[in-house]
């Protein structure tokens, strides 16, 4: 499948900063189930070309413009084809051993009811089938409700309340796997919804890895494995290790940010930079946040 993206978000300040600085990931990879054919990131319509490969094995770059502006433009839009593998993402161009992925973070420290739900799951036929019961039971025990909480919400927070978006269910699974002695992470990326239902904000999964298998996508959201319709954009500890952008900016008042995902699937059969360019001029505008 060939995927269409364009990722805009926009900073609004409300006076002139003196120093903005932003770390970007937002240059997705190639990986055994993904191919990037295409992309390209820019602020305020100049190209960023100074991505580099992490520790990770993923891309990124650090942006520090000490000129005056009043709002920071930032796109990342092109193409990429994914293919379907059952959720198998499979070994990953990375330095980082496995075992790494066992630490928490302040985000993905297990409460005592995360750790007891986890030592609950089956484990009698081996830890995939385990990391499979474990998804189902954080889908079961957190009510996906938007709004209820914040990007600083904590997995046990989160377990408590019983309800949260896609990053506390990701949270949530990476916490309860680190408990079980499973190394976890937190994947930032894309998706499209099966259901025709547009989201215009990046979603949130976990990985966990298995012995012989490699690194396994988890969406306890959406109660299944990943596949061919999402896009691995980065990963890491929690969801801030993971997020596409982060940044520091000195300045005085209020800053605005407004983010808006379009991603749709390319056609078969038409030239991928000529429909690229028609579908972001068609895609239609943004009736809510997914």
């Amino acid at each position: 499948m060939k995927l269409l993206v364009r990722h805009q978000t926009v900073y609004r300040y409300a006076t002139t900063p003196t120093r903005v600085a932003m770390r970007l990931k937002l240059m997705p990879v190639d990986t055994p189930t993904q191919k990037v054919l295409d992309w390209q990131v820019s602020i305020n319509d100049e190209p960023l070309t100074g991505f580099r490969r992490n520790s990770y094995g993923e891309m990124e770059t650090i942006w520090i413009c000490r000129d005056r502006l009043d709002h920071a433009e930032i796109v990342a839009q092109g193409l990429v084809e994914t293919c379907e593998n059952h959720g198998v993402v499979g070994p990953l161009d990375s330095r980082v051993d496995p075992r790494y992925f066992l630490r928490d973070t302040p985000l993905t420290r297990a409460s005592d009811g995360i750790a007891a739900m986890a030592r609950a799951t089956p484990c009698d036929s081996g830890p995939l089938a385990q990391l499979h019961a474990l998804s189902a039971a954080v889908s079961d025990a957190v009510q996906y409700r938007a709004g209820v909480t914040r990007s600083d919400t904590s997995a046990a927070q989160a377990f408590a309340l019983g309800a949260g978006v896609c990053q506390d269910h990701a949270q949530i699974f990476i916490a309860a796997a680190r408990t079980l002695g499973l190394p976890a992470r937190y994947v930032t990326g894309y998706l499209l919804a099966g259901d025709g239902t547009a989201l215009h904000e990046t979603h949130g999964w976990a990985e966990a890895h298995v012995p012989g298998l490699g690194w396994i996508g988890f969406d306890p959201s959406n109660r299944v494995c990943v596949t061919e319709r999402y896009l691995r954009l980065a990963s890491g500890l929690d969801a801030d290790d993971a997020a596409p952008i982060r940044g520091s900016v000195t300045v005085m008042g209020d800053i605005c940010i407004d983010a808006d995902v379009r991603i749709a699937q390319a056609e078969e059969g038409v030239e991928e930079r000529q429909l690229q360019r028609q579908q972001q001029q068609s895609f239609p505008s943004p009736g809510s946040t997914g």
